[in-house]
This record gives structure tokens, sequence and C-alpha cells, in this order.
């Protein structure tokens, strides 16, 4: 039986989960942070958001040491749940990853645009009011089809591309703090809080799981490790691309807001990048801005891709969709079938253009919140050490929390209506392909 390919290591983990955390959000919804929570509510939001995922991290750890499967939640739930609830667990949190794929093939489009305005033109129809333009679109397909050739042709590709755009992205995220740094002042700040610091922090809290999804794809290639990998690694390269994840956002929304004032910033496209030109009364940190941008959005596309086609890849193995999605290339040990069905799936998103930004960074959190509830609530049935069981329950009271404050409207922002089309949809999905299997 052909099996995937082993090939990675803990820089590979590392660049995998921290690449999939950080595309394009901190450039294209920097002004809907800010309009949230203020910059110190924002702030907040992500460093509590960080700190309250270690629990749910220790319990990935934990759990891939015992079963490093890529069907992730589904094998899980499967050891103490019924098979319904394996699949409908592991196709939300499926939902996490894949929904990001379509997401940034519209975001590439967008960043193009601010640099090349005659972009937005040619347009072909329009979606909730918003006009989809074909040289954008043509950008979007052209990267996606890219990471698809990428991942159809092995694993060692894919990572060292990983890798690659994940120091660029440090590198110049490094420079950009220095310029904040140089040229901002404290003052701009004010007022640190956009509502209420509870109303504020919490009104970030609902979107830090949608853009903290990614420390958790760790397992979904741990059966694509090298072969003198310890287990250990798994967890370590978890806790590191929280840390490192959660202290980026933080510092991205600090270096924005110091650099000039916030409130001016609300409502404006690509406000990281007026935020600099502002300041700078020049250019050439907003291209500066753009390259690190678009690194950015390449190792959050892969990412993502190779996360949920491992995911679609493993439940064609399990037989919960049709198993020719469990095929594993003969040449390339790849999970060929996996990588074209999400390759398609992305093209098939990206016609809907930026109507989808929003809606998708909501039904994000919602999925990614109750893949890492079902996890932590799997592992605390099957766990008997006193100390796992405590950092488990933590790990079951903060995913609840954050997957009720999407659904429950007695919480601001909770699901719109075009939300709970799109959640819908997607079990639909979901059923058919099981029945079909």
């Amino acid at each position: 039986m052909t099996t995937l390919a082993h090939k990675l290591g803990l820089k590979e983990y590392f660049a995998l989960a921290f690449g999939t955390m950080v595309g394009v959000g901190w450039l294209v919804l920097m002004d809907d942070w800010l309009g949230r929570g203020g910059p110190v509510g924002a702030m907040l939001g992500f460093l509590l958001g960080g700190i309250l995922l270690l629990p749910v991290g220790y319990v990935y750890g934990e759990w891939v040491k015992r079963l490093p499967d890529a069907a992730g939640e589904a094998a899980y739930t499967a050891q103490v749940f019924p098979p319904v609830v394996s699949h409908f667990t592991g196709w939300m949190m499926l939902l996490a990853y894949f929904i990001v794929c379509p997401w940034e093939a519209v975001a590439v489009g967008k960043l193009a645009a601010y640099i090349f305005p005659s972009l937005n033109s040619m347009e072909l129809y329009r979606v909730a009011d918003q006009p989809v333009y074909l040289p954008r679109l043509v950008l979007g397909i052209a990267l996606t089809l890219f990471l698809a050739v990428l991942n159809y042709r092995g694993i060692r590709l894919s990572a060292s591309f990983q890798n690659w755009t994940t120091s660029a992205v440090l590198l110049v995220f490094l420079s950009l703090l220095g310029i904040s740094a140089a040229h901002g002042t404290p003052i701009n700040f004010e007022p640190a809080f956009r509502a209420t610091p509870l109303v504020s922090i919490l009104l970030t809290l609902q979107i830090v799981p949608y853009f903290m999804t990614g420390f958790e794809s760790v397992p979904k290639v741990a059966e694509e490790a090298h072969t003198e990998f310890r287990s250990t690694g798994f967890f370590r390269a978890i806790v590191i691309a929280l840390l490192v994840g959660a202290g980026f956002y933080v510092l991205a929304v600090a270096a924005v807001a110091y650099v000039a004032p916030w409130q001016g910033l609300v409502g404006k496209r690509f406000a990281t990048a007026i935020a600099f030109e502002q300041a700078l009364g020049a250019r050439w940190p907003v291209r500066l801005i753009l390259v690190m941008a678009m690194f950015g959005l390449f190792q959050c596309f892969n990412g993502n891709f190779v996360a949920s086609s491992r995911m679609l890849f493993a439940f064609g193995r399990r037989r919960m969709i049709p198993a020719s999605f469990g095929t594993v290339h003969v040449e390339f040990l790849t999970p060929s079938v996996a990588v074209l069905g999400i390759t398609a799936g992305t093209l098939c998103g990206l016609l809907l253009g930026d109507a989808l930004l929003v809606p998708v960074t909501e039904v994000g959190s919602m999925a990614s919140a109750l893949g890492w509830f079902a996890a932590c609530l799997s592992f605390w049935v099957v766990e008997k050490r006193p100390f796992a069981r405590l950092m488990t329950g933590f790990g079951i009271a903060v995913s609840l929390m954050l997957f009720l404050m999407k659904l429950l409207p007695i919480f601001p922002g909770h699901f719109s209506q075009a939300e709970w089309i799109a959640f819908g949809l997607w079990l639909l999905l979901g059923f058919v392909l099981r029945t079909r299997s």
C-alpha cells in the first residue's frame, strides 16, 4: 500500500503552523480589528486569546503523540463518540482550513489592485453588491493553480516554499516594528478602547479562533514526519507557533496604532499601509508592507491548502466520503485526488469575490472553536492523569466559550443570516458526501 512521504521536521512543522495562522488579515482587515476593540482592546483580545489557547494546544500535542492521524479531530472523536459525531466534527474542522483558501485567493487580487488600481476594471458581475473584476479573478486562479501543482508534486516542495515565505514574513515584520517605533507616538493610541473595555476585548476575542487557527494543523501532517523525528516535537511546534502567532498579531496592532491615529483608519481599505504612508509621507513603507503581505498570503494559503487536503485525504481513507479522495500518488507520494478536490473548491469560492471576506472570518471562527472543543472533550474522556485532565478542562471551557460567542444572540457580533446560510450549506454538503460514501 502506497503511503505519504516522510520528509518533515520541527522547522517545517513550525512554518506550517505559523504560516497557516498568519496571512494578510493584519493588512486587509486591520480597520475591522481596530473598529471592534480599539488598539488596546484588540491587542488584549489577541493576547488573551493566545494564552487561553495554550491548554487547547496541550491537548493537541498529547493527541498527536497517541494518534498521528491526518484525520485529526475526526480521528480523536472516533475514539469515544459515534461515527456521525466524528464525521461532522471533522467536517467542520475541514471548513476552518478550507475556507481560508478562497479567502486568500480573493485577497491576492484585492492586494494587487492596491498597487495597480487598473486591476479594478472589466467588471464581470456582482455578489452582495461587491464587484468581481476579471484581472483580479485571473490572479486568484493563477495562484491557486500554482499551489495546486506545488502540493501535487510533493510535500518537500511545499514545505520548502513554506519555510522560505515564513522567514521572509518575520524578517520584514521586524523592519516594520522598527519603523513604527521610530516614527510613532503613544498619543495615537487614544482612546484605548472602541467601546467599554470588556465589550472591546470580547468583540476581538470572537475572531481570534479564525486568525489563530493553524497551530492544530501540525497533527494533520503528522504522518509525514521524518523517520527520526520524535513525537515530543509536535507539541513543541504547536506551542512555539501559538506564542509567536499571538505575539505577531498583538505587535501588528500596536505598530499600526502607534504610527498613526487609529480612529482615522477605521473603515479604510488597507489601513495598515495607509497608517505608515501617513506617518512617513512616503510610498516606500507601503511597498515594503505589500511585499510582506504577499509573502504572508502565500504562506497562509499554502499552509491551509496542505492541512485541508490532508484532512480530505484522511476522510476518503476512512470512507467517510468517497474513497477516491484517499488515493496516494504512486510517484509523488501525495494525496493527489484530495489536492485536486481542494483546488476545485477554492476556484468555486473564488468566484464569490470580496463578498466572501468578512462572512468567511466569522464562520471560520465558529468552525475552529467547535473542532477544538471536540478534541478537548474527547481527550478528557480517555485521559486519566490529574494534571492532563485539569489542562484539558481549561481547554474545554475556553473552546466552548469561543464557540458559543459566535452562536448566541446575547453576545455582540453573533452569526448573521449570511453566516448561518454559509454554515448550513457546508453541513448539507457534508451530509451528501457521507450518504454517497
